[in-house]
C-alpha cells in the first residue's frame, strides 16, 4: 500500500552499470586480473537511485530531473518508470553520466566514467510545478551536474522550505542548499571540502557541522561518518551522535548516501522529527551496506520483470532496523558467495537464554540469519492483551545487537508465510516446542527446495515462566 504523502526527488540523473564476473587468474601479458563470465546489471544512479530506493519503500515518488536525449538517459528513465517512479523531465543540454564498475567477488576492481560534464537545465515545466505543489517532502539529490542550480527550481525550493521538509544531499561541485532547508546531509569528505582543515575527532566534526549550519541557514546538519554513524547538529541543541547498529559491513559502501537520504526524507515526509529521521536513516543505510549496497539493487527491467524480485511497493516496513528489501539483499549477497541463508521467527518478548542459544544454533546452520519478528498486534493476537511486554522496536533492536543475527524483519500476520515466501531462505529453524510434523512452514519451505528444522531450547527457560515469577515476587 502506498503512503499518503508523495515524495518528490529533485536532482541529477545518472546510469550505473556493474559488470560482474569471476577472477581466477592473472593475464599472461600484464599483471592484471582476468574477469570472466561477465554479467551486466544496470540501475538508475544519482538522484535516480534515491528515487528508486524510496519507491522500493512503498512510496509514491516523482523524480524531477534533467534528461539528456541519449541512450543512457532513455535507459535510466525506462528503469525508473518500470519501478513505479514518475519521471518529469526538464530540458537538458548535455550527456547522461555513466558509471561502469568492473567487479568480481563483491569487490570493485575498476571504475570507468563516461560523460558527466555539467549541462544546461531548462526551467520548471508546468507538470513539475504541479507535482511540487502537492509534495509531502522534497529530497534534493545533488550530483553536481547542474539541476540543483536551475534558477526557477531554486526559487521554488526557497519558497517551499518554510512549509514542507526540504532535505538536501549535497555535492562539492553542486549548488548551496537553500535557506530554511530542514536537513542537510554531507558526508565527512564533503564536510571537509566545505570547511577545510582536518576532521580528526568528534569535536572537530561538531565544529564543522555548526559552521555549515550557520553558512546554509539550515535547521539541521547531519554529517554522515561511514561506520561511525552520523552526527546531527542543530541550533541551540546538544549534538546527537547516532552510532551504526552492530551488524556485518561488507566492502562496498556505494549507494549508502542515497539510502540514507531516501530514508531520512521519507521519515520527514511521514511527520517524523529530524532526530528520528536521522536515527532511522543510519539503521537503514547500515543494513543496506551489509546487504551488498547498490550492487544488490536489481530494479525491474523496462518490460516490468525482475530477476531478483525487487519490489516497488508493499507498504511501509514496520521496523527501524532492517526492512524486507535489506534482508533480501543480504540473502542475495550471501548466496552470491556460495553461502546458505537461514531464517527463524517468533515473538521474542523478554529475550532469555533459551532464545540466545537457539539463535546461535540457527546461525550455525548457514552463513546469515534473518529473524522474522511478530509485530505488536500479531503478538497481542497470539499471546493475549497483556503482551507484548516489550515493543516491537525494542525487541528488534535487542535481536539485531546479537552477534548471531544479521537482519530483523517484522511481519503483522499471525504466521510468517508471507515474509518467508518473499525471503525464500534455504533453512527455516524453530525452537523444539515444535515437531517437524506439526511445523506449519515445512511444506512451504519444501516448495522452493528449502528445509525446515527444529532446534532445542534450554529447559526451564520461557517468557511465560519469567513473567509468572515476576508477578509472584511482586505479590509476595
Amino acid at each position: 500500500m502506498k503512503r499518503s504523502h508523495e515524495l518528490i526527488v529533485v536532482g541529477d540523473l545518472l546510469l550505473d552499470r556493474d559488470l560482474e564476473g569471476a577472477v581466477e587468474r592473472l593475464s599472461p601479458d600484464a599483471p592484471v586480473p582476468v574477469v570472466e563470465d561477465v554479467c551486466a546489471h544496470e540501475r538508475p544512479g544519482g538522484a535516480g537511485l534515491a528515487a528508486l530506493l524510496a519507491a522500493g519503500d512503498g512510496r509514491d515518488v516523482t523524480l524531477v530531473t534533467g534528461v539528456a536525449d541519449d541512450a543512457a538517459g532513455r535507459r535510466a528513465v525506462a528503469l525508473l518508470r518500470a519501478a513505479g517512479v514518475t519521471v518529469l523531465a526538464l530540458e537538458f543540454a548535455g550527456s547522461t553520466p555513466e558509471k561502469v564498475r568492473i567487479r568480481a567477488h563483491q569487490r570493485s576492481l575498476l571504475r570507468l566514467d563516461h560523460g558527466g560534464a555539467p549541462g544546461t537545465v531548462g526551467p520548471l515545466t508546468s507538470a513539475a510545478r504541479r507535482a511540487l505543489r502537492t509534495a509531502g517532502a522534497v529530497l534534493v539529490s545533488d550530483y553536481g551536474r547542474g539541476v540543483t542550480a536551475q534558477p526557477s527550481l531554486r526559487a521554488w525550493l526557497r519558497e517551499a522550505a518554510p512549509r514542507i521538509p526540504v532535505v538536501w544531499d549535497p555535492h562539492p561541485r553542486g549548488a548551496q542548499p537553500v535557506t530554511g532547508t530542514r536537513l542537510v546531509m554531507p558526508n565527512l569528505a564533503e564536510t571537509r571540502a566545505a570547511v577545510g582543515g582536518v576532521l580528526a575527532d568528534l569535536h572537530a566534526v561538531t565544529a564543522a557541522g555548526r559552521a555549515l549550519l550557520d553558512r546554509w541557514q539550515a535547521a539541521g546538519v547531519a554529517v554522515t561518518m561511514g561506520a561511525k554513524g552520523a552526527l546531527l547538529v542543530s541550533a541551540d541543541a546538544t549534538p546527537l551522535a547516532v552510532p551504526c547498529p552492530e551488524r556485518p559491513v561488507l566492502t562496498d559502501p556505494c549507494g549508502a548516501g542515497d539510502r540514507f537520504a531516501a530514508t531520512a526524507a521519507g521519515a520527514l515526509c511521514d511527520g517524523a522529527l529530524v532526530s528520528e529521521a536521522v536515527v532511522r536513516a543510519v539503521g537503514t543505510a547500515t543494513a543496506f551496506v551489509a546487504g551488498g549496497g547498490a550492487a544488490s539493487v536489481r530494479p525491474p527491467d523496462a518490460e516490468g520483470s525482475s530477476a531478483t524480485g525487487y519490489e516497488t511497493g508493499g507498504g511501509a516496513p514496520l521496523e527501524p532496523i532492517a526492512g524486507l528489501d535489506a534482508a533480501r539483499a543480504l540473502i542475495a549477497a550471501t548466496r552470491s558467495r556460495g553461502g546458505a541463508a537461514v531464517a527463524t521467527g517468533g515473538c521474542f518478548d523478554l529475550l532469555h537464554a533459551g532464545h540466545v542459544r537457539m539463535l546461535a544454533a540457527a546461525r550455525d546452520l548457514g552463513d546469515c540469519l534473518v529473524v522474522c519478528l511478530n509485530s505488536d498486534d500479531s503478538v497481542r493476537r497470539l499471546k493475549g492483551p497483556g503482551r507484548p511486554v516489550v515493543s516491537a522496536t525494542d525487541r528488534a533492536a535487542v535481536l539485531a545487537a546479537l552477534a548471531s543475527v544479521d537482519a530483523v524483519v517484522l511481519f503483522d500476520e499471525d504466521t510468517p508465510e508471507t515474509v518467508l515466501t518473499a525471503l525464500q531462505p534455504d533453512v527455516w529453524a524453530k525452537g523444539a516446542d515444535y515437531t517437524l510434523d506439526d511445523l506449519p512452514e515445512a511444506k512451504l519451505l519444501a516448495s522452493w527446495g528449502g528445509q525446515a528444522v527444529v532446534l532445542p531450547y534450554l529447559d526451564g527457560r520461557s517468557t511465560t515462566l519469567i513473567l509468572q515469577e515476576a508477578l509472584h515476587h511482586d505479590s509476595s
